[in-house]
This record gives C-alpha cells, structure tokens and sequence, in this order.
C-alpha cells in the first residue's frame, strides 16, 4: 500500500489540502472556499469554524472521491495564514470571530506601542507592531471588548486551531510564534518583557513547538467526523510564508522567494536574525531551526482579482493574460500602485491608497491589466532593493503562488528583477511546505535538505532579457516616485471617509 502525508494549506479564502507520497510527487487535492468577512471599513474576520468544516470537507474528498485509503495517510502538518488572532474561553471555545493578518483596525494601538517601546521593540521581536499583527490585535482586543478579554483563556493563530480540532492538543510552532510580535527572536522564547509592559497574562501564551515536532494522533471524535484513521499522526507544521520558503526549497541565504498569491512576499533565508532592515522587513523564525527574512505587499494577487472582478468578471485569467500580453512594457504609459488595503513594506501605512497615475483616453482593458501586474512586480522591487542595500547576494528567485502560473508574469518578473526566476513542476509552495514538515517528522527523511532533493524539482528558468530590463528600469524609476507624491492626499481622503462613515 502507498504511504502519503498530508499538507494542509489554511489559506485567506480557501484551505488546500494535498496528498503526496514518499517521492514528492501530489498524488490527490482537493479545496474549499470559506467567506472573509469585513463587518466595517478595516475589519477583516472569519469564523474559526469555517475552516475546520472546509479542512474536513477537503479530506472526506480525497478519501471518497480520491480513493486515498485512511489507513495510508501517515503523518499530517500544516500551513497556515499568519498573525490571525484566535481566542478561546477556558472550555477552549471560540469567543469571536478571528482578526486576520490583513485587518487594519489597531492603527492606535501601534502607535501605543512604538511610542512606549522605540527600537526596543523591534531588537526583541525583530518585527514593527504592524496593523493585524496578534499583539496589536490583542490590546484592541483588551480595549474595545474587555468581557471577550476577560474571558480569554488563552489565544491560537489559525492554522493552530484546526491542529487543536484535529488532536485536542494546544500549541503554536516558531514560526507563527515570531509572527506575532511577542516572541523574543533572540532567545526564541515568550518575552516576558513585552507581556509586563502591556499586561499581557503570560498564561494565556499557548506551547511553543517546533514545526516538525509531533503533537498527537487523530482524535477518535475527529476520525469520526473526518474518516481518518486515529493512527495518523499530526506534526506541529508553519506560517503560511515559512511552509512556503520550504515548498520553494529556500534553504540558503542566496535564494529569494517570490510569492504572488493574496498578499505578496519577497522572501530570503537568513542564518541569524539581521537587525539591518530595521522591522521595514519582517524577521521570523524557518522551520529548519534558521531564520528568513520578508517584506509583504498587502495586495497582490489581490490586486489583480479585484480588477478583473470590478472591471472584468466575465473574463478568464487566461484571457486576462492575453490581453495584457497585447500592451507594451510600461502599460502604454499607465503605472499602478498596488496600496488598495494599504500596503506593510516597505511603506507600513495602513492609510495609503493605490493609483492608476498616467490614464490616457487612448488606453485600453489591456494596458489596465498589464499595469496592475507590473504594479504588483514593482511593489517587489522595492523590497529586493531593500536586500540590494544589505549587501546581499542574490542569485536565484523562485516564483510560486500565481506570479507562477502565467508566462507573462513570469517573464515580467525576470526582466524587472534582472534575476533569473525559476519555476517549479510542483509550485504548490505553502501546502507542499507543509507535507515536508510532516515526511521529515515521520522519519521519511533526516532533514529538510535530503526532503527537498526528493520534493522540489525546477520546471523552467526564465532568463532576463536585457532590452526589457533597460525599460522597465526606466518606469520602475517612475513608480517609485508614487507612494510619497500622493501620501497626503490618499491620508486626507481615508480622513474624509472615516469622517463621513463611508
């Protein structure tokens, strides 16, 4: 009988959860969507309980429908949509719903804590206390609804909680730890410092656990509920974004990461946490007991689905591509600005807004799409120049997500990164990340490099071509001028916008 781990990928939209064998190769997946609810302007929330149902669904699926027999399944892990702040009453139930990674409501509450904390807070955590981060998110939490706080009796990020369903074990992994700013990276423990400063009971902290580390098997109530077998053994697993620097094979400090997928992320292995970028990069810990660094683009492929859903939704994104492979480099003179949720590197303004700059009546469908999607290349070029900066050698990028599953994209990204960008046959990224936590937590392999040799393969390198390279310099060189040039005015209309309850 063949023997398959499962990764479960707990997106922002939907969860994917991937059956691959012993050789890396997907044998079976199978998906589900969930809502995203935005309650008000900045909120943005899902119910916990949604993405249990969907994991479940997805499973039941590759057992009745994939013939993937329970009993083969031998280890599962996971990915998971970082920051989300989920808190439970000492029954462990859910008290509300989850404040996600991209919710912008805890403005006042950074500000409180740059002003009490300075630099000091970025030497602990590595990190800025960014808008829909977990520590941010719990003192709007202490502040707003103080029964909720009350009542809380310890927090779980999302991925942590669909663990918890499925084995009644609570815990959080390094990787998401880092994530939420109250975790010393330096010493990879909770700070006790942080949790002094803002009163925060250290006894709602839940157990920190490596990401390969072994939890517990399957419940009997969730085989039960899911048809798995209670001999299938579940692996603590990571941040959506450190499952995906695995699934990539970024496993050395000379290869990025490119990840278009609802947010974007420029991502770099790091040896040891680099106090240089100064918390305009995230810092966080890998699951191979290392470090990466990343900067986030708030709306990536974000951009380009609410355009085509705005503008164009009878339209494929196959079509989508087509048409904006008929425009020229530059869009025919049209640059966007990806900022439409507000954007976290290297710009962390939650007020800022995106742009078409240069509209012309002789522009077409086509030139909008292309421009969206260099828009979101660009935004990445600014944070590869933030390692360019450092000092840092970068001789590969590696593309997943869906900058991956377009030519245009691909090319796009070559030629305005003037890097070769490699893709991969499997570019599943974060779900893929996820069955490798769990291999070399069964003993598959002895560590994450033998795993990769096995699981990640390169498909295609797409080479900069040197013409191109010359002219989207010269619009990228225009794009970065946007952002500071229209800062105010988009400040002054999020004002008028709160002021008028729009």
């Amino acid at each position: 009988m063949d023997e398959y781990v499962l990764g479960i990928d707990l997106g922002t939209s939907a969860v994917k959860v991937s059956a691959v064998d012993r050789n890396g190769e997907i044998k079976a997946q199978e998906s589900f969507d969930y809502p995203l609810n935005q309650p008000q302007t900045g909120y943005s929330e899902q119910n916990p309980n949604d993405w249990v149902m969907s994991t479940t669904v997805a499973i039941v699926r590759l057992i009745l429908d994939d013939h993937i027999a329970p009993q083969s399944i031998k280890g599962i892990s996971y990915s998971g949509q970082m920051h989300g702040l989920v808190l439970l009453n000492k029954d462990n139930q859910v008290l509300r719903p989850a404040i996600l990674w991209n919710d912008t409501r805890t403005t006042k509450q950074r500000h409180e804590i740059e002003t009490q904390m300075g630099d000091q807070f970025e030497a602990i955590t590595g990190n800025r206390p960014l808008e829909g981060f977990t520590l941010p998110n719990l003192l709007w939490i202490k502040e707003n609804e103080p029964q909720i706080w009350k009542e809380t009796a310890t927090f779980l990020l999302p991925k942590d909680y669909v663990r918890y369903r499925m084995t009644g074990k609570l815990g959080i992994d390094y990787t998401d730890a880092t994530g939420t700013t109250l975790l010393d990276i330096n010493t990879n423990q909770w700070s006790k410092l942080l949790c002094e400063k803002f009163d925060i009971p250290e006894k709602i902290l839940p157990p920190l656990l490596k990401s390969t580390q072994y939890v517990g098997n399957i419940t009997d109530q969730y085989a039960e509920f899911s048809g798995l077998s209670t001999e299938t053994k579940v692996f603590a697993g990571a941040a959506d974004n450190a499952a995906g620097a695995l699934g990539a094979g970024i496993l050395n400090s000379n290869q990025v990461l490119s990840s278009i997928g609802t947010s974007g992320v420029i991502l770099k292995y790091e040896d040891q946490p680099n106090p240089g970028y100064h918390g305009t990069l995230q810092m966080e810990d890998h699951p191979d007991g290392g470090y990466y660094s990343m900067g986030v683009t708030l709306a990536a492929g974000y951009s380009l689905s609410w355009f085509k859903k705005t503008f164009c939704n009878d339209m494929s994104y196959a079509e989508l591509n087509q048409a904006a492979q008929k425009s020229t480099i530059g869009s025919n003179g049209l640059v966007f600005t990806p900022y439409i949720v507000g954007e976290r590197a290297p710009y962390a303004d939650a007020n800022t807004r995106g742009s078409f700059i240069g509209v012309d009546g002789k522009q077409n469908l086509g030139d909008f799409i292309r421009a969206v999607m260099e828009g979101i290349v660009f935004s990445f070029e600014d944070l590869l120049n933030i390692y360019r900066e450092q000092g840092s050698e970068i001789s590969t990028i590696v593309s997943i997500g869906g900058g991956s599953k377009s030519e245009i994209w691909l090319q796009m990204q070559a030629d305005i990164f003037n890097r070769p960008v490699i893709k991969l046959k499997n570019a599943q990224g974060p779900g893929m990340g996820a069955a490798m936590i769990a291999a070399v937590g069964l003993g598959w392999f002895k560590d994450f490099q033998e795993c990769a040799k096995q699981f990640v393969h390169r498909d295609q390198v797409y080479q900069p071509i040197s013409a191109n390279v010359k002219k989207y310099a010269e619009i990228y060189a225009i794009y970065h001028q946007v952002y500071e040039q229209t800062k105010q005015i988009n400040h002054e209309l999020q004002d008028y916008k709160k002021q008028n309850n729009i």
